[in-house]
C-alpha cells in the first residue's frame, strides 16, 4: 500500500478525484452487477428524470485509519437501510442492502491509498447516490436509474479545533408536514440552500428549523440533527416524523444511554425550553458534534457557552464515539466494519 502524496493534515472538506468509483445501472426492471471504473463522468439524457424532477437521493459515511492501522467504516448497514427507505419514498428501485455495503467496501478498497493516515484528523468520505437517468417529460418516476459511489479524502470539518458556533431559528421550513423530511432526498437540501446562504450573510453558521405545522417545536438544521443537555446532565433530542434519522445521533444516544449511563429523552422540544438547556450541539457524519454557543430567535438570544470549548457532557460523548471509530475504545458488535 502506497499512500498518495497528499498534505493529509491540511486537506479541505471538499472533493478530490480518486482512482475508482462504483457504478450500477437499473434497466428493464433489474440491476446489473455493477463495476468499478476509472471514468468519473456521468452521461445522461438532457431529459433525465433527475434533471427534470429531482428524483435523486444520497448517503454519506466515512472510512478511517484506526490507531492500530486498520481501515474501517462505521455502521454502513444503517446507511444501506436509510437509502432503501429513501428510494421507496421516491419510487426508485431499492439497491440490495447487503450489496450496498459490499459496494462501499469495494470502492474504499479500490482507493485504499487515499485513506488518510491515523492522527491527521482526515478521513475518506464515501458518497453513495442514485438518480433517475432516462428521459422523463411527464411527471412520473423514471424507468432507468444509476447507483454510484464516489470517495474523496476530506480534512476535519473544523480547522483549528472545535469551537462553538452561532445559529439562528429560521422562519422558513425545511420540509413540509408529512413530506420528505425523514429521508435523504436531494430536493430537501436544494430547498435549504437559499436559507443557508442568507444565514451565512447574516453571520450565522446554520439555521434551526421548527416543525412545519405549528412552528413551535425544534426539529433540526439544514444538514444535522440537534442534541441538548439539561442542567442535570440529561441528553434530550427532538422527536418528529419530519426529521432525518441521523446515524450519528442514534449512535450518540446509544453511547450516552448504554456506555456513559446518561439519561436520554427523545421527545418534542418546544422552543421556549431553550432557556432550560446548558449545552447544545449539531450532530452528523461530517463533524460528529458541532457545539452551539448561541441560538438567536429574532429578538431573543440563548447562550450555551461563552468560551471556545465544547461542554463537558458533549465532550464526553464526542470523545467516546470518535474513540470507537478510531479504535481507541471497543465499539458495540457490528458498529465497526473492517476493510
Amino acid at each position: 500500500m502506497n499512500k498518495k502524496n497528499l498534505d493529509w493534515s491540511n486537506l479541505s472538506f471538499g472533493y478530490t478525484k480518486t482512482d475508482k468509483r462504483f457504478v450500477a445501472n437499473f434497466k428493464d426492471g433489474k440491476w446489473d452487477d455493477g463495476v468499478l471504473t476509472e471514468d468519473d463522468k456521468v452521461v445522461i439524457s438532457e431529459c433525465a428524470g433527475v434533471l427534470q424532477y429531482a428524483q435523486t437521493c444520497f448517503e454519506g459515511l466515512k472510512a478511517y485509519t484506526t490507531q492500530d492501522g486498520r481501515i474501517v467504516t462505521f455502521r454502513p448497514d444503517l446507511n444501506a437501510k436509510r437509502m432503501a427507505d429513501s428510494c421507496r419514498r421516491l419510487v426508485m428501485p431499492v439497491y440490495d442492502e447487503k450489496k450496498f455495503v459490499e459496494a462501499c467496501l469495494a470502492t474504499v478498497k479500490a482507493n485504499i491509498d487515499y485513506v488518510p493516515p491515523y492522527g491527521t484528523g482526515a478521513a475518506l468520505y464515501i458518497r453513495p447516490y442514485m438518480f433517475g437517468s432516462d428521459p422523463v417529460i411527464g411527471v412520473k418516476p423514471a424507468n432507468e436509474y444509476q447507483f454510484r459511489i464516489l470517495v474523496t479524502p476530506v480534512g476535519p470539518y473544523f480547522k483549528g479545533g472545535v469551537k462553538p458556533i452561532s445559529v439562528r431559528i429560521s422562519d422558513k421550513d425545511r420540509a413540509a408536514p408529512n413530506g420528505t423530511g425523514d429521508i435523504k432526498a436531494g430536493l430537501n437540501y436544494a430547498m435549504s440552500l437559499y436559507n443557508i446562504v442568507d444565514a451565512h450573510n447574516c453571520g450565522f453558521a446554520e439555521n434551526i428549523y421548527l416543525d412545519p405545522k405549528t412552528h413551535q417545536y425544534i426539529e433540526e438544521t439544514g444538514g444535522a440533527n440537534i442534541i441538548f443537555v439539561t442542567k442535570e446532565g440529561k441528553l434530550v433530542t427532538p422527536k418528529s416524523n419530519s426529521i432525518l434519522p441521523s446515524i450519528t445521533r442514534r449512535s450518540l444516544v446509544e453511547v450516552a444511554r448504554d456506555y456513559l449511563n446518561i439519561e436520554v429523552e427523545e421527545r418534542q422540544i418546544h422552543k421556549d425550553e431553550l432557556k432550560d438547556f446548558v449545552e447544545c450541539g449539531l450532530c452528523g457524519t461530517a463533524a460528529v458534534i458541532s457545539p452551539v454557543g448561541k441560538i438567536t430567535d429574532h429578538d431573543k438570544e440563548y447562550v450555551f457557552s461563552n468560551g471556545d470549548k465544547m461542554g463537558p457532557v458533549l465532550t464526553k460523548l464526542y470523545d467516546t464515539l470518535t474513540g470507537m471509530q478510531m479504535g481507541r475504545i471497543e465499539a458495540p458488535k457490528g458498529w465497526i466494519v473492517e476493510i
